[in-house]
């Protein structure tokens, strides 16, 4: 009798959210949730994310990896940080269709929105092994094809510039104070990793219509938007789905993590599916000819200043987003891209295509448009110190 008590109280205490089992909370439905040693400070309905074992969050460590994030120092000509390709009010984008390293090399991809990176469970646009936030930053500081940050073979330099800091000194010996010698290349990444973890928005006009109960928080259009999104017709939620409007999430709450990438029908080069040399998406990494064109499905929160759109910054607006979709494809008719991505044996089946009148268009357009979170865009916890 005591043990079917006890199982109908925490079966109770669960589905609260507020059960605290080895210190974390599994799944967050108020605002504040407290794990051993570090305070989420999560939206309505948030998850607590997945965090490794060996890199437990801290106060400290955020702060120093929010100095980092913002060092330039980081680059070998000091000319570029992580925030250089990731700016606060662009949803840590950076508004080019491609990024610039600091060497000027222009690279094959856009920078991708850092918006709830805490709970992808891939961090690339179409690499499946990159799963780990605290390995991420060694592809942009020390890769060199492309040039990102230029740091390959100086990573002795690179620290040895940081431990010259004086502001560091205080940073490093606070989030790492156990150690003879923080200043290491893994407390670097560590430090990183536990600030882009806190890159976390749910504040949006449509978050406080549909969760916080705010009914006038958007406009007519954006609920007759909204039901178009959701809706059978246009079925877009088949991607962009759950509480961050994207493909699949982690959290600490999972014993399963997906992961998803698919070919929307950007390209059709040759008539077989082909995408441009440079971006093949992850058939680059596996070589598996039915990876053609496949990239991650990412975030739509924030999605309004994020422009412009796909990998490749390819195209320039949210309306030539939408009528992309509506063709079920995209058709370039000259020129060395030229191809009927429509008719591309490679592409999702999810990408159908649909018809929308103007003002549909413009109802979708400003749905999206209220998954713009402001506070998130100017949150002074998350700019430069």
């Amino acid at each position: 009798m005591k043990n079917k008590m006890l199982l109908a109280i925490l079966s109770f205490v669960l589905a609260a959210g507020v059960l605290v089992p080895n210190d974390k909370i599994f799944r967050a439905k108020g605002v504040c949730v407290q794990t051993k040693s570090y305070q989420w400070v999560l939206p309505k309905g948030f998850p607590v994310p997945r965090v490794p074992a060996d890199n437990p969050m801290t106060a400290a460590k955020v702060e120093l990896g929010r100095y980092l994030f913002y060092d330039v120092r980081l680059s070998l000509n000091q000319t570029t940080s992580c925030a250089t390709c990731h700016r606060q009010e662009l949803a840590f984008t950076d508004g080019r269709a491609k990024a610039i390293g600091a060497t000027g090399q222009a690279h094959p991809r856009s920078s991708m929105s850092l918006t709830n990176v805490a709970y992808a469970p891939t961090l690339a646009w179409a690499n499946p092994s990159m799963t780990l936030l605290e390995r991420q930053p060694l592809v942009p500081l020390f890769g060199e094809h492309p040039v990102e940050m230029g740091m390959a073979g100086k990573e002795q330099q690179l620290l040895t510039r940081i431990k010259a800091e004086p502001t560091y000194q205080l940073l490093f010996n606070n989030a790492y104070p156990d150690e003879g010698d923080p200043y290491t290349l893994g407390n670097v990444t560590k430090a990183l990793a536990s600030f882009v973890r806190t890159l976390i928005s749910g504040d949006s006009p449509y978050d406080r219509y549909k969760y916080q109960g705010e009914a006038e928080a958007i406009s007519a259009g954006a609920k007759r938007g909204e039901a178009l999104f959701f809706g059978e017709r246009l079925e877009c939620f088949d991607c962009h789905t759950g509480f961050n409007l994207s493909g699949p999430t982690d959290d600490a709450g999972k014993a399963f993590v997906e992961n998803s990438f698919e070919n929307n029908g950007l390209y059709n080069l040759d008539g077989k599916g082909a995408y441009p040399g440079e971006n093949t998406g992850v058939f680059e990494i596996t070589a598996n000819p039915n990876d053609m064109g496949k990239f991650k499905i990412p975030t739509l929160r924030n999605i309004a200043v994020t422009a412009p759109y796909m990998h490749d910054g390819s195209i320039p607006n949210l309306r030539r987003v939408l009528d992309h979709y509506s063709a079920g494809g995209r058709t370039i008719r000259t020129g060395q891209f030229a191809g009927n991505g429509h008719l591309s044996p490679l592409k999702s089946n999810l990408v159908r295509g649909f018809h929308l009148t103007e003002r549909e268009k413009q109802d979708v357009i400003l749905f999206l448009q209220s998954l713009t979170d402001e506070k998130f865009l100017k949150n002074p916890k998350l700019s430069k110190p």
